[in-house]
């Protein structure tokens, strides 16, 4: 019963109507999302790779808008919105099926943390193989000066023609290492955070309207999102590295040995503060995005049940 929350529509609940519903969901609130952020995304990535090419975020950001206009600021919006629509599909949709899966008909009993890590966990790793060749082409765009490529289609050009399609996927191991926890954790603590919040208001979810419960949502998924900046970001600062400063040839291991020699434990949390102001918001607008939508097509808000 919905009582005054979102109207029962006429997608039946878990339904493969329902599943790809959730998974377009996930397109409307990652891509339009990360796209929108991507002149932070592009100084947090050139610092993580050069802690010095900058003073500050607004240096930077003064400093590329002067010598390339609005065109540079956000430079590498194409591989971003094309990715982080692939890879919101896997996260969202993916999740809402081994959540009823792994929930409903394999471990009934299973704590109810458990299942959303376990649901989100193996969402990622999909969602992952689909973003990476994104993810890779729109790093070595933005930590590389001249940039490796002026465009998506240049860039994947450029790495297919030298280094095969194998080329897009040398930082795979990494992004599944920063996206993974950032995933379970993004999830979980947004389950878990709006199931206190509505204990903490005294009242089920579905006596509240829809308005109500897309604000629970928003901010579940801030205090979501701040968990999910600090448990990630060492590995974000390796996907950078990586992805702009592996050797041909050079293995995984080796490459990421290399790496943190010259960095050093530190060097891993190059650009945490932008990181959590960017992906706390991020996070907080997907989770936004993405219940209202499933609100604007008669389903019910995520958690809280």
């Amino acid at each position: 019963m919905q009582g005054r929350g979102p109207p029962k529509g006429s997608i039946e609940l878990f339904s493969p109507t329902y599943f790809a519903a959730c998974g377009l969901g996930g397109i409307i609130a990652c891509g339009p999302t990360h796209t929108s952020v991507t002149p932070l995304d592009l100084v947090k990535c050139r610092r993580q790779v050069d802690p010095k090419i900058y003073t500050s975020n607004f240096s930077a950001w003064r400093s590329i808008f002067a010598k390339e206009g609005l065109r540079g600021v956000f430079f590498g919006w194409a591989p971003t919105a094309v990715g982080y629509s692939f890879q919101g599909a896997g996260k969202y949709g993916f999740y809402e099926v081994f959540k009823y899966y792994y929930g409903e008909k394999l471990f009934p009993n299973a704590n109810k943390t458990v299942v959303y890590l376990g649901a989100s966990a193996s969402a990622e790793f999909l969602a992952d193989i689909a973003l990476c060749p994104f993810e890779a082409i729109k790093v070595r765009m933005q930590t590389t000066l001249p940039p490796y490529a002026s465009s998506l289609r240049e860039g994947w050009t450029k790495v297919t023609s030298k280094e095969g399609i194998g080329g897009l996927y040398k930082g795979l191991y990494p992004l599944w290492g920063r996206q993974i926890p950032y995933t379970m954790v993004k999830f979980a603590t947004f389950e878990t955070t709006v199931d206190q919040i509505y204990k903490t208001l005294g009242k089920p979810k579905e006596s509240y309207n829809s308005l109500q419960q897309t604000g629970v949502s928003f901010l579940g998924g801030y205090i979501a999102g701040i968990g999910c900046a600090a448990i990630s970001h060492p590995a974000d600062v390796m996907v950078s590295k990586l992805n702009a400063d592996r050797q041909p040839g050079e293995s995984g291991g080796k490459a990421m040995s290399r790496i943190y020699g010259n960095i050093g434990f530190r060097g891993l949390w190059n650009g945490l503060p932008v990181r959590i102001a960017m992906i706390g918001t991020l996070t907080a607008f997907q989770w936004l995005i993405y219940d209202s939508f499933k609100v604007s097509l008669g389903l019910p808000t995520t958690g809280g049940h």
